[in-house]
């Protein structure tokens, strides 16, 4: 039986609307999900239409109705349903989303842990639904759904009577992160990482930190800071933590860590890990390679205890976590004569998640007549610092047996520059032009990786070498995609 979220009453109440056709004919009504997209309403949902600079999705509410929305929030009623008693009047949708969203927080009775950080926010919240969701009820943000309509919109739809709530929240400017933490008040935040990333808007990294640390904003001193003890900007986070009064818990390979990885052993498409989860001894398996993804499992692991689960029970279902589209997922790709492994990490890119995806094209299994290529494309939103971060990962290329590499854009003709000759397989000046250069010099046996940031545009060429497969595309079941929420925009904060 689906949840119902929301009957028409309580969204008048939650968001102060009144209902315009309350006493024509209609009857009252009940919704089972949210939705801000005309596009991917489903039967039951609630339609909130937002208005945006180049939009005002009030022009879709009858559409939205039409495909079977059980009733639509307005700031303006459109024409023709001025008596239908499935709107609910307001003065502002945006604000009657972040009111449906605080009174959903406020409904709640579970647990509620929320992630941030500089990169692997979307795949450490994935990993926590994994290895949550065998111990009771719970819900994750869907996709990246992380900034300030993303957050409100998750939280509308919250069930109630969830025992653990797992919600992700970015950032690209200072101030972003304090008021999603103020409407979500976690009882259990992790910072994955600091790292040089949206540096075009910050004067320094540690001012980055500082931004990260909001997320403790929303926070009762009851509450629980999951902190990267290995990360040169710990003793800013911990002061910040310790500031808000919570009781902090450290994760990483540092021996003073309570989440410690003790040793891990790499594999093609996995890794098996042996950690130390505040005292307790655990193993487990991966099925995402690279160490970014077992330093932030332990993160995932000191949440679980936080929040009153089972590690061991959750230390198992982790291998069970898939890959998601744009972040790691692998596909085969069929030419004549054999076969090329593609791994998509098109969604986003900073310098330090480029080194690491760099890491995970170097443990992946070649074909004896095989090459390791990796496909780039811009970092962006890197500031002054540009040219020296793009060259920078050269060295993480080289260790990692790159033997190809084909990359786009302005910024990338530095790491271009600084690859060793043989290893400059193309650049080009975008995706577009890259895409039919790289589709023309794979061949069977190759692996190839393709990364870049969001504007940057290269699931252009992850599109490209999928067409190539003359048996039509197969998804890896390792890379079988997470939930995703296609419909509604993208969201810029991903990694």
């Amino acid at each position: 039986m689906t949840d119902i979220l929301w009957t028409a009453d309580d969204v008048a109440a939650a968001c102060n609307g009144r209902r315009p056709g309350v006493a024509a004919t209609q009857p009252d009504w009940a919704a089972t999900g949210v939705s801000i997209d005309s596009r991917t309403v489903a039967p039951g949902d609630l339609f909130i239409p937002l208005k945006g600079p180049n939009f005002d999705g009030h022009a879709f509410v009858a559409q939205a109705l039409e495909k079977g929305a059980a009733g639509a929030v307005v700031a303006d009623i459109p024409a023709g349903l001025e008596q239908d008693g499935r709107l609910v009047k307001v003065d502002d949708t945006m604000a009657a989303l972040e009111d449906l969203g605080r009174v959903g927080r406020l409904n709640a009775t579970g647990k509620v842990i929320a992630v941030t950080g500089s990169v692997g926010k979307t795949g450490t919240k994935e990993a926590l639904k994994v290895a949550l969701e065998s111990q009771g009820k719970t819900f994750a943000t869907i996709g990246s759904l992380n900034n300030h309509w993303g957050v409100p919109l998750s939280l509308s739809r919250f069930p109630a009577d969830s025992r653990f709530g797992v919600f992700e929240l970015g950032m690209n400017h200072a101030g972003e992160i304090g008021p999603l933490s103020r409407m979500v008040r976690p009882d259990v935040a992790i910072i994955t990482t600091v790292e040089a990333v949206h540096l075009e808007f910050f004067a320094s990294v540690e001012a980055i930190a500082d931004a990260k640390a909001e997320i403790f904003e929303g926070m009762d001193p009851s509450g629980t800071a999951i902190l990267p003890r290995d990360n040169a900007h710990f003793s800013r986070l911990l002061a910040a933590a310790r500031t808000q009064g919570l009781h902090v818990l450290t994760f990483g390979a540092d021996p003073s860590a309570d989440g410690r990885l003790l040793d891990l052993v790499g594999e093609p498409a996995g890794s098996r890990v042996r950690a130390d989860i505040a005292g307790h001894i655990v193993e487990y398996r991966l099925t995402l390679p690279g160490r970014h993804h077992a330093i932030n499992s332990l993160a995932v692991l000191l949440a679980v205890k936080a929040a009153g689960g089972d590690v061991a029970q959750a230390a198992a279902a982790l291998g069970g976590l898939a890959a998601i589209k744009g972040r790691g997922q692998r596909s085969t790709v069929a030419l004549p004569g054999g076969d090329i492994t593609l791994i998509d990490e098109s969604y986003n890119a900073s310098p330090v998640s480029v080194k690491a995806a760099a890491g995970v094209l170097g443990q992946a299994a070649v074909a004896p007549k095989g090459r390791r290529i990796a496909a780039l494309g811009d970092m962006r939103e890197l500031g002054e610092q540009s040219a020296d971060l793009h060259a920078g990962v050269a060295p993480a290329l080289v260790a990692a047996g790159c033997d190809l590499l084909f990359c786009c854009g302005p910024h990338m003709r530095h790491l271009f520059n600084a690859v060793p000759p043989a290893m400059q397989g193309a650049h080009a000046a975008d995706s577009a032009a890259l895409a039919p250069l790289l589709a023309a010099a794979v061949r069977p046996g190759d692996v190839v990786m393709v990364k870049g940031s969001a504007g940057s545009r290269m699931g252009l060429v992850v599109d490209a070498l999928k067409a190539l497969d003359s048996k039509n595309d197969k998804i890896n079941p390792q890379g079988t995609t997470a939930a995703m929420n296609g419909g509604e925009p993208r969201d810029h904060n991903a990694l």
